[in-house]
């Protein structure tokens, strides 16, 4: 990774602002999956989980060394990197389902923050008992569910990000969080493939509005 790749805001931008460029640069690209379909998907969806989780652990607990103010420098990095790991296990997920020609920028969206602000996305799938069908979101919408993320998120972030103050302590912390936040990423990406065995993606360009909303 090239430093000048990573996020790093502009003075004067909003701790909002700068994470929603964060999300709306980690989603820009759907990546190619390293993986081929399997014999196997559920065994090997597990293997792959595993590895993303240990692997952003392991690089949000080393960017959190630094205590202090040179570890809240790293926050924003810190995310980025993080959230292309799992956007590659979510490719590496469906491609293990032979299903990645239906991984669309939404889908992406929708596996990478569900569990993280369930009320912002509550509108871009459509709900059947346990399953997920994911809405194609119209660029419009897109961009005001990014937005209301970028307000979400940062709450949260600040709301962790005292534990960077704490040496080695907090390392261990971030990195825990960055495991099993990992994992539930995966998850969710399963459930949306446990949908249907080929599941509808409906356009929203009508309900945008309804869809920007939450």
């Amino acid at each position: 990774m090239n430093h000048s790749d990573l996020p790093i805001p502009a003075h004067g931008t909003s701790a909002r602002t700068a994470v929603s460029g964060v999300i709306e640069r980690v989603i820009a690209e759907v990546p190619a999956p390293r993986v081929e379909p399997s014999d196997d998907p559920g065994t090997a969806a597990d293997a792959v989980a595993r590895s993303a989780a240990r692997e952003a652990a392991m690089l949000s607990g080393s960017l959190a060394l630094p205590p202090g103010p040179l570890g809240m420098l790293t926050v924003l990095p810190d995310l980025y990197l993080i959230w292309k790991i799992q956007r590659q296990m979510v490719a590496d997920i469906f491609a293990l389902h032979g299903r990645t020609a239906e991984l669309t920028t939404t889908h992406m969206l929708y596996c990478l923050f569900r569990h993280m602000a369930s009320h912002v996305l509550r509108d871009v799938a459509v709900r059947a008992g346990e399953r997920a069908i994911v809405r194609q979101l119209s660029s419009t919408a897109l961009t005001n569910v990014i937005g209301n993320l970028g307000v979400t998120l940062t709450q949260r972030v600040v709301g962790t990000s005292a534990s960077r103050w704490i040496p080695l302590v907090g390392a261990a912390a971030v990195g825990a969080y960055a495991y099993w936040d990992t994992l539930q990423v995966a998850k969710t990406a399963r459930r949306v493939l446990a949908s249907v065995s080929d599941p509808a993606i409906v356009s929203v360009d009508a309900v945008s509005g309804s869809s920007a909303a939450g």
